[in-house]
């Protein structure tokens, strides 16, 4: 398949790029600066550079894509990826593309009981206030939208291996969960979601 990925430097953005790449996909990694060195001589890598607040780049990369995926980042800042999400569905819609596989985070609306007091009120309602409001926002948006959509809510992440082994799709009252996983895992179950429609127009939890 024809796979656009933005956030394709972060670090979940990397491994999706790299598993996809190893699956046979042709990737385009939307990217500001050309910074993917260990990946730039792969046959089906194509690094588009552009901002994902520049809506004109964000269209031009869309076009001819079969599906969008999206790991944008911005450390505690909130404003980017919501507003970023915004111009990839106004580009999707425009030329057409229809499926997109979005990562925000655990604890995002029906989520919420999933998480502890530290991430609720610690990290949430205070460290990453800004980030957290800016996925609520982001989520808003794609919600809103008539894409066929799949949002990933990952928990914490970690630099483990690929194991192919989580929990996914759990409600708000899930237990024993660890409120942790790999980043590696987290773009394989965002791989897995390219054709399958489990989860289609729903907000699967991501977690070991």
């Amino acid at each position: 398949m024809k796979l656009l990925i933005f956030g394709s430097t972060g670090s979940i953005g990397r491994q999706l790029v790299e598993q996809a790449l190893a699956q046979g996909h042709t990737v385009t990694a939307f990217t500001r600066r050309l910074t993917v060195p260990e990946f730039s001589s792969h046959p089906g890598l194509i690094l588009f550079q552009g901002d994902v607040l520049d809506f004109t780049s964000v269209k031009e990369a869309v076009k001819d894509q079969d599906v969008v995926l999206c790991a944008l980042g911005a450390g505690r800042k909130g404003g980017t990826r919501s507003e970023g999400t915004q111009n990839i569905i106004r580009a999707m819609k425009a030329v057409g593309t229809k499926r997109f596989i979005c990562q925000t985070t655990l604890g995002v609306g029906d989520s919420e009981g999933n998480l502890n007091v530290f991430w609720k009120y610690i990290m949430f309602g205070l460290l990453l206030k800004q980030a957290f409001v800016d996925h609520e926002i982001q989520e808003k948006y794609i919600q809103q939208s008539s894409l066929d959509w799949i949002i990933v809510r990952p928990a914490a992440f970690t630099d483990g291996e690929r194991t192919g082994t989580y929990r996914h799709g759990f409600d708000g009252s899930a237990e024993g969960l660890t409120l942790k996983i790999s980043r590696a895992d987290v773009a394989d179950f965002m791989l897995k979601q390219l054709t399958d429609d489990t989860y289609l127009h729903k907000t699967p939890g991501l977690s070991y």
